[in-house]
């Protein structure tokens, strides 16, 4: 039986969730919403589905939504379906505050509900080909940087791209955080654009996150450093190379490392992640971001905002 699902908020990047919606066996797309009527009747021409006016109008409508509003929206409108037994996959970041966040969370836990935080990159085979290479971070590395777009400017750099990358640090060295310091500018918006934070864990781990999003080009580079190998991953390309020392003692020539390299091409994590959502939603086990995680990640961009904001 499929699940009747609709797209809240139908902008580049909601429009192409309402178009993984629409392809998925186990969904019935029933409608889009946006706050531009234009644009909501253009995308659910194109896909075959209605044109809602009201987000509020969904409701005893569908089982499900995908919500991809501006974040200022994220509490209010997952407030309303989680309060209408509708289960949720948000965009990240799971809200502007953590008492929104906790409020949230709180709310679809105790209803029973699968809300599911869109933290993309999850899905990403890179991503998951690291999970099995990485086992005591002891330095990470992230550059995330992106030309400018007049898009997601109601929240700064680092709720905007940032979060990303402090969402994956966190599920690779599974520690608590013991200090931030973090520096941030604003160049061409009302927010922080270019931002860089420096996290100290408290096993010891340590990880230098830099995001923009007034670069010239789109980079999205993770590098993690363990005690006996190194692991590479451009998030942009797919591919993971890991270089590995192959005895004890130091390295003495370049025979004494193993280097291997992934590739992994044309892949659509957003569809894996619709479809995962979906397979939860039907009794499939707990979403691979569950609401807990992105608090968690909302709680790290906060500090690292904060500071950056007052430096």
């Amino acid at each position: 039986m499929t699940t009747k699902t609709a797209v809240i908020g139908v902008g580049v990047q909601g429009e192409r969730h309402a178009q993984k919606f629409a392809a998925l066996p186990d969904s019935n797309l029933v409608g889009v919403v946006d706050a531009s009527t234009e644009r909501a009747l253009s995308v659910a021409d194109a896909l075959g589905t209605e044109a809602v006016a009201d987000y509020r109008e969904l409701i005893g409508r569908v089982g499900a939504v995908c919500i991809s509003s501006p974040t200022s929206t994220h509490y209010e409108v997952t407030k309303a379906m989680l309060e209408n037994d509708i289960h949720v996959l948000l965009e990240k970041p799971i809200a502007t505050t953590m008492d929104e966040a906790r409020e949230l969370v709180e709310l679809g836990e105790q209803r029973g509900l699968v809300f599911q935080i869109g933290h993309l990159e999850r899905f990403n085979p890179a991503v998951l080909a690291m999970a099995d290479l990485v086992a005591e971070p002891q330095f990470i590395e992230s550059q995330r940087i992106a030309p400018y777009k007049p898009r997601a400017l109601d929240v700064s750099v680092v709720l905007d791209l940032m979060i990303h990358d402090i969402d994956l640090i966190h599920s690779f060295v599974r520690s608590e955080m013991d200090s931030v310091d973090a520096v941030g500018r604003q160049v061409f918006s009302n927010s922080i654009d270019v931002a860089n934070a420096r996290i100290r864990f408290k096993n010891g781990c340590v990880a230098n996150v830099t995001s923009s999003r007034i670069s010239m080009k789109t980079e999205r580079a993770l590098r993690v450093f363990q005690s006996d190998s190194y692991v590479s991953a451009d998030l942009q390309s797919k591919s993971v190379t890991s270089y590995v020392k192959k005895g004890e003692g130091p390295v003495e020539t370049p025979e004494d490392v193993r280097i291997d390299a992934q590739s992994f091409g044309d892949t659509d994590a957003m569809l894996d992640q619709a479809d995962a959502f979906l397979k939860s939603v039907k009794g499939g086990g707990e979403p691979l971001v569950t609401g807990r995680i992105g608090m968690e990640a909302l709680e790290t961009a906060t500090v690292i905002g904060d500071l950056a904001a007052n430096k």
